[in-house]
C-alpha cells in the first residue's frame, strides 16, 4: 500500500469512528428522551388516578342531552343571577366562589358549569355557541329557572349576546366581567389544538404547570379550594371537549358579529382599565352600550379575572346599577 493510500485508509477509519461515536451519542439522547417521556406519562397517569379520588363533589347534577351538567346554587334571594365562566376556567363554581359569597346574601346565585368544565361530563357535541347556549338554557329549564340576570366572564360575552337574543323573555339584564367582544382583534388566529392535545395526553402539561408560576398565589382563596381547583385544572384543561371549543373560537366570534344587545336590556360591563393585550378594549365595550337605554361601562384596576380580587366592588356596583335600572 502506497503512502497516500495508507493515509487515506487512516482518515477513513478515523471518520468512521467519529460517525459511530456520533450515532452512539444520538442513540443515547433518544433513549434518555424516551425514558423521560415514559416517566412523565406514567407519573401523569398515576397522579390523575390519585387526584380523581380526592376531587370533592359540590353543587348538583342536571340531566342535559343525556349527560350530567353540574350546577351550584347558593342564596335564596327573590332575583336570580346565572353565572357563566370564561374559556378554560377548569372549575367555574369554585373560581366564582368569592363573587358568589358577595352576591348570595341578596340573590339566588346559579353557577353553571358547561360540559367539559368543573364536575360536568365531557361531550362530543360540537362546541358551537348555539350548542353551548342551548345546553345552558336546558339546564336552567330543568331547574325551573325562567327569569334571571345573566352574568358572565370573558368568552361568556360571546355566548351571552347570543343567549339574550335567543331568550329575551327570560333574561332581565346582562353583566359582563371583562367580557369578550365579537369584533376584538386577533380572534381569527388558528390555534395549535393538536399540540395542546399532545401535551395533555403525554403528561407534559402537568409538568409545565408544576414548574410554572402559581396562578392563585396572593389571591384570597382558602388553601382547600385552591387544591381542588388545581386538581380539576389537571383533569379538565385541554380535554377533548375544551379543545373542540378552542377550535370553534374563531367561528363563534365571527357569528356573533351580527348580534347586538337588545336596547331595552340593562347592560353592565366591568372591564380592565388597562388591557394592553387587546387594542381598543375600552372603546369596544363603550360601543356595546351606546344604544342601550340603561347601559354602563365600569373600568377596574385588576387582571382579566376581575372577580378574583374585586368581587366586593363588583357586587356593590352591580347592586347599585340594578337599583338604578329599576
Amino acid at each position: 500500500m502506497t503512502q497516500p493510500e495508507e493515509k487515506k485508509a487512516k482518515n477513513g477509519s478515523r471518520a468512521k469512528k467519529v460517525r459511530n461515536n456520533i450515532l452512539k451519542v444520538l442513540g443515547a439522547i433518544v433513549i434518555v428522551i424516551v425514558l423521560f417521556l415514559g416517566i412523565v406519562y406514567i407519573t401523569n397517569v398515576i397522579s390523575t388516578n390519585s387526584e380523581a379520588k380526592k376531587i370533592e363533589t359540590y353543587g348538583q347534577h342536571v340531566s342535559v342531552d343525556g349527560k350530567n351538567m353540574n350546577v351550584l346554587i347558593q342564596g335564596e334571594g327573590k332575583e336570580t343571577i346565572v353565572l357563566l365562566p370564561g374559556y378554560g376556567t377548569a372549575a367555574p363554581a369554585l373560581d366564582f366562589k368569592l363573587l358568589i359569597d358577595e352576591l348570595s346574601p341578596y340573590y339566588k346565585v346559579v353557577a353553571v358549569e358547561p360540559f367539559g368544565y368543573g364536575l360536568s361530563d365531557v361531550t362530543e357535541k360540537e362546541r358551537t355557541a348555539e350548542n353551548i347556549v342551548s345546553e345552558v338554557h336546558e339546564a336552567l329549564q330543568q331547574l325551573n329557572i325562567n327569569e334571571y340576570i345573566l352574568m358572565g366572564h370573558s368568552i361568556a360575552g360571546i355566548y351571552g349576546i347570543d343567549y339574550v337574543n335567543k331568550y329575551p323573555n327570560e333574561v332581565t339584564a346582562f353583566v359582563g366581567i371583562d367580557s369578550s367582544v365579537s369584533t376584538q382583534p386577533g380572534m381569527d388566529a388558528k390555534l395549535p389544538t393538536k399540540m395542546f392535545g399532545f401535551l395533555k395526553k403525554s403528561g407534559l402539561q402537568r409538568l409545565v404547570v408544576k414548574f410554572g408560576g402559581d396562578p392563585y398565589a396572593g389571591l384570597p382563596f382558602d388553601e382547600h379550594t385552591v387544591e381542588q381547583m388545581k386538581m380539576l385544572s389537571n383533569k379538565n384543561s385541554n380535554s377533548s371537549t375544551m379543545l373542540n371549543e378552542m377550535d370553534h373560537i374563531s367561528s363563534n366570534f365571527k357569528e356573533a358579529q351580527g348580534l347586538t344587545f337588545p336596547k331595552d336590556l340593562p347592560l353592565l360591563l366591568f372591564i380592565q382599565a388597562n388591557n394592553e393585550g387587546v387594542k381598543g378594549w375600552i372603546p369596544l365595550h363603550e360601543g356595546q352600550i351606546k344604544d342601550s337605554v340603561h347601559g354602563k361601562v365600569i373600568t377596574m384596576d385588576g387582571e382579566h379575572y376581575l372577580h378574583h380580587t374585586l368581587s366586593k366592588e363588583i357586587a356593590e356596583d352591580f347592586r347599585a346599577f340594578m337599583n338604578e335600572a329599576k
